[in-house]
């Protein structure tokens, strides 16, 4: 292409004088009527006139070299790469789309242009994404397997991606022989984060008045699986009658399932959908299968009206029974989640403990539930004394949905004016499945207890299994009750019984006249203490005065009375001397009075030998000689 390049601007260097657009757009060859007309002219024109045909008919071939020229330097310059047949440029294929229905992968566009014999083909790349912000890139551009040359607006190449986590680019040109339009634009997409589940599988059986369904995973016979949990799908029926006015109705099926409650003898038609509800993802539906219904058989020996009553965790099951003759049941039970796992769960029955060949039409399958949460299915098998057995219908117990909460206990104790409300949950405090998994609340009505119906019923809601309500009316009977309550669950239970109670009187006016009787007695003594005690300093005084309490001995009673009444006080007639004397004696009174009472303590601790009458001669022989002492 260089050369030629090079050839085409030699072409260009010469100076070619450029003819005037008038002459260009007016000049070309002339009729011949008009060339004899010229020549029948006067001899003078006829060389000017040639002269301006001959300068004419150079400029005309001017001016078609330079249109050669222009034209063939456009088809190089404009579209190089493209073969200059005139000014038909391909357009690119717009609206491009990927469809990814499991690892099935659709790329869909669509072409605007009038033109024909017109090709597709594709090319794509891949990368992993190092962080949210670089890409490495693992392949160039290269060819999209089976979109290549293709005429249709549409290409399957699901055989070219095996990365279903990773982003991946695909553009589109169109092509005609050796021209080629630019390349579309490009679409990015993650395969696993735009594909859409496809149908699932779907086998009937009709039997016995029912349609047995068994439903397999979109992917089940595929070895490239785009979705590998299988479990984590749930299934959606959709059912109704093959009728004019149909009434369509939905519900959630398990891979192996029962549909029940159809009439029998009619077509029934349903189509079944795969879901991902932890992706928020739903499929597309399978092919509609329709199938007839049986009549049926109606089995006395079956059990019938099965039913689960629970109360606090506690389970029954109960059923009718309509054999006549002897008949014993066997309770079985399944563990919910096998029935999630497609196959054949029929031999995974369990029986439950204490339930086996009972005559009765009630079983406690309370030892079968656990404390982790799940769910289970319950059956229960008749067996007639024939060898002869029949299974009833199957029900659903999810032990924290079915179980009812019954009312809680409540004891009402009062101080003052307020109620203390003491809860006991219900079930008691050793069921533990009550007080985990409920977290229970508890809902307190109070109201006074009088015969004015209007009186205001109020409410309080606490969490604790203690409450207190305060702010009451003295000397009122109040009555209370209450009821427990799960939100999470959407569960509340009955109320509780009335407990009614007494507030105490109003002990406002006691406590006032306990205070003023306390402040009065309080001023009372601050006021006599100091009154007391100057009352009793005065008596002592008086009494130190008039009233000593030191007595003479009883040896000097009668002896100088009128100097020993009054040993304080002197009289003017007394003499001093007498005083002293008296002093005297009275010291010496005391020493014989000492000296006898240690002759008589001595004489005490003696044998007995002394005799009364020594003891008097002693006392008359002391006298006398005090009254010689005394002269």
């Amino acid at each position: 292409m260089r050369p030629a390049r090079r050839h085409l601007l030699s072409l260009r260097s010469p100076r070619w004088p450029r003819p005037h657009r008038q002459h260009h757009g007016t000049v070309r060859a002339l009729p011949a009527h008009a060339q004899s007309s010229g020549a029948s002219g006067n001899g003078a024109g006829t060389g000017s006139a040639e002269r301006r045909v001959e300068d004419g008919a150079a400029a005309m071939v001017v001016g078609v070299g330079c249109a050669a020229v222009a034209a063939l330097l456009s088809c190089f310059l404009v579209v190089l790469p493209l073969r200059c047949a005139g000014r038909t440029d391909l357009k690119s294929p717009q609206d491009i789309q990927v469809y990814v229905v499991n690892t099935n992968f659709t790329l869909r566009w669509n072409y605007t242009g009038n033109d024909t014999n017109v090709t597709f083909s594709a090319e794509y790349r891949w990368c992993e994404s190092v962080d949210t912000n670089e890409k490495e890139w693992k392949t160039e551009w290269k060819e999209l397997p089976g979109c290549q040359n293709i005429t249709l607006t549409e290409c399957d190449f699901s055989s070219a991606i095996t990365k279903y986590y990773d982003e991946h680019d695909v553009r589109i040109r169109a092509e005609r022989g050796e021209e080629l339009s630019p390349w579309s634009s490009i679409f990015e997409m993650t395969p696993y984060a735009i594909a859409q589940i496809g149908p699932p599988g779907v086998e009937l059986q009709s039997t016995n008045g029912v349609i047995k369904i068994k439903v397999s995973p979109p992917e089940a016979n595929q070895v490239r699986k785009m979705w590998i949990a299988d479990l984590s799908f749930k299934y959606i029926l959709v059912i109704w009658e093959n009728s004019s006015n149909p009434e369509v109705r939905s519900q959630s099926i398990f891979p192996t399932d029962t549909i029940d409650d159809l009439a029998p003898d009619t077509t029934y038609c349903l189509k079944v959908q795969a879901t991902l509800p932890s992706e928020y993802q739903e499929g597309l539906f399978s092919p509609i299968h329709c199938v007839k219904t049986t009549h049926k058989v109606n089995d006395l020996l079956c059990a019938t009206n099965v039913r689960i009553l629970a109360l606090n965790m506690k389970f029954h099951l109960h059923w009718n029974n309509q054999y006549k003759q002897r008949v014993s049941y066997n309770v079985q039970y399944l563990i919910g989640y096998l029935k999630e796992v497609p196959g054949d769960y029929s031999t995974k029955w369990l029986s439950v403990p204490g339930c086996e060949n009972i005559t009765d039409t009630q079983c406690d399958f309370s030892s079968i539930i656990s404390t982790t949460p799940g769910f289970y299915y319950l059956r229960v098998q008749a067996m007639s004394e024939y060898n002869k057995s029949c299974l009833s219908n199957e029900v659903k117990v999810d032990p924290l949905i079915t179980n009812e909460i019954g009312p809680p206990d409540v004891k009402v104790d009062i101080s003052d004016v307020s109620l203390h409300i003491q809860i006991s949950p219900p079930g008691g405090s050793e069921c533990e499945i009550m007080r985990d998994h409920y977290d229970l609340s508890y809902r307190i009505l109070y109201w006074k207890n009088s015969s004015n119906n209007e009186e205001e019923v109020k409410m309080k809601e606490v969490k604790q299994t203690i409450a207190t309500v305060s702010d009451l009316t003295p000397s009122t009977s109040y009555c209370v009750k209450v009821q427990a309550f799960s939100e999470a669950y959407n569960k509340s239970s009955d109320y509780s019984k009335e407990e009614c109670i007494k507030t105490p009187g109003d002990k406002t006016l006691p406590l006032i006249i306990l205070a003023t009787f306390v402040t009065a007695l309080i001023a009372v003594l601050l006021v006599a203490t100091p009154l007391v005690f100057g009352l009793y300093h005065i008596y002592n005084k008086i009494k130190y005065v008039f009233f000593p309490s030191c007595q003479p001995p009883l040896n000097i009673e009668g002896f100088g009375g009128q100097v020993f009444s009054s040993l304080y006080l002197s009289t003017t007639d007394e003499p001093i001397e007498n005083c002293s004397i008296i002093e005297a004696i009275t010291e010496e009174v005391n020493q014989i009075v000492f000296k006898d009472y240690n002759h008589s303590k001595q004489s005490s601790r003696d044998s007995g030998t002394y005799s009364n009458d020594s003891d008097t001669s002693g006392s008359k022989a002391s006298e006398e000689t005090l009254e010689k002492e005394i002269v």
